[in-house]
């Protein structure tokens, strides 16, 4: 199997709701399986990132929102052996349970420093002891767990850092080109990234069950506006309805899982949801779908890998739109010539939209991206793009990616300060 077929395969995660939201419920289940007795207090600490991205996110199993009901559903019922879903099958009874852990003041949250490496500290205290897990880097790799002051695990959390001086190792998405990405993506065999089919059908049912709820408004919106039909002759309707009525579902905490990408389902649907409509309106054959859809991945995860997994910057829309985009003129016949003002113009418009966490918002980013890749894509097609010499384009897609990535971070890091104090003020008021 080719290195890049394993990266993705590797990459692909279902996740049940926001992806924050999942971790944080997820190690404080954690925590709380390392202790016994009644619960007196959940205390979390998060990065930054972690913080602004669950504040106001749905949660499934809950009708209420953000960080504080994550942990209190990881204390009264989260299954932690279900990694990112673990709050499927929370019950009415935990969810209330849940709420008064709550409301009586037992949920204390902070945010421990302004970075895009992922951080999460749980602290689960009972009338018989203490247990708090550790997460860094990834939102379930835990590096550390203790028991009343002793570890019981522990392992090397060293790598991951945010920047390059720091991490010597190049990643290894990094040690591609464009052209070499591309290669790829037209060459490896159709059957061995045919696991990715698995991200249409998980998607897909999300999206029928929020076109199906009360509770989304964009979903409704975009069938209608489709013709009020899930696939018309329109195919960037049709794109945004998929990428968006799916997104909606998702931020607003309803039942079904999406598949993740970097670990972000919004980032996993972007980068595959309008290729799906692609070519479920325009007669692409699978074959040419899952190639591009390879090709999508691995774009997204190189602008990431420098951007960091949460940052300032909204990664959904630049990263997997950007990613998106070249699958979509890899569709259309278009070869890296192409891709490279694809990029370009992805970069001069879209890159630099904010990220202000996990919410409804992000359906709004998603409708934007989609028209952005559609519009990147037909005038590269025409020799219309953004000249190198301008802005922060690069001289190679490599170096414009790589530029992509620095304006989230480092280049964000006061912006992800402004935007947590925003958050913070309307806690407080």
């Amino acid at each position: 199997m080719d290195a890049l077929t394993e990266l993705i395969r590797s990459d692909m995660k279902p996740a049940l709701g926001v992806t924050e939201p999942g971790a944080i419920a997820f190690a404080v289940a954690t925590a709380r399986r390392h202790t016994a007795g009644n619960i007196e207090k959940v205390e979390l600490s998060l990065n930054s990132g972690m913080f602004k991205n669950a504040f106001t996110c749905g949660i499934p199993g809950s009708p209420e929102v953000g960080n504080y009901h994550a942990a209190a559903l990881g204390a009264s019922g989260a299954d932690p052996d279900k990694g990112l879903e673990c709050l499927e099958g929370i019950t009415p009874e935990q969810a209330e349970e849940a709420l008064r852990m709550v409301e009586s003041g037992m949920i204390a949250v902070s945010m421990c420093e302004i970075t895009s490496r992922i951080f999460i500290e749980a602290a689960v205290t009972t009338d018989e002891g203490s247990a708090v897990v550790t997460i860094r880097d990834a939102h379930t790799n835990i590096v550390k767990i203790t028991e009343n002051g002793k570890t019981v695990f522990s392992r090397d959390d060293s790598a991951g850092h945010d920047s390059e001086e720091e991490s010597p190792d190049v990643p290894l998405i990094h040690k591609y080109t464009l052209d070499e990405l591309y290669r790829y993506a037209a060459a490896v065999p159709a059957e061995e990234i045919g696991f990715i089919r698995s991200a249409f059908e998980l998607n897909m049912a999300l999206l029928q069950e929020g076109l199906e709820s009360g509770k989304t408004t964009f979903g409704p919106y975009l069938l209608a506006a489709n013709g009020g039909q899930i696939v018309s002759s329109d195919e960037q309707r049709t794109a945004s309805l998929m990428c968006n009525g799916a997104i909606e579902a998702r931020v607003l905490g309803l039942s079904r899982p999406a598949m993740s990408i970097t670990g972000s389902g919004a980032h996993g649907i972007i980068a595959a949801m309008p290729l799906y409509a692609a070519y479920k309106v325009s007669g692409y054959t699978e074959e040419q779908l899952l190639r591009a859809t390879a090709l999508s991945y691995l774009i997204c995860m190189y602008i990431k890998e420098y951007s960091g997994k949460l940052s300032a910057f909204c990664g959904c829309a630049i990263a997997a739109g950007t990613g998106m985009a070249c699958g979509l003129a890899m569709m259309k016949g278009a070869g890296p010539d192409v891709m490279r003002g694809v990029i370009n113009n992805m970069a001069s418009s879209i890159t630099g939209m904010i990220c202000d966490g996990g919410n409804q918002g992000c359906t709004m980013k998603g409708i934007v991206a989609v028209d952005a890749a559609w519009q990147s894509v037909a005038l590269a097609m025409q020799g219309v793009y953004i000249f190198d010499v301008h802005g922060i384009n690069g001289h190679t897609p490599e170096e414009t990616m790589r530029n992509m990535g620095l304006i989230a971070s480092p280049g964000m890091i006061g912006t992800e300060k402004t935007i947590v104090d925003i958050l913070q003020d309307k806690q407080r008021s």
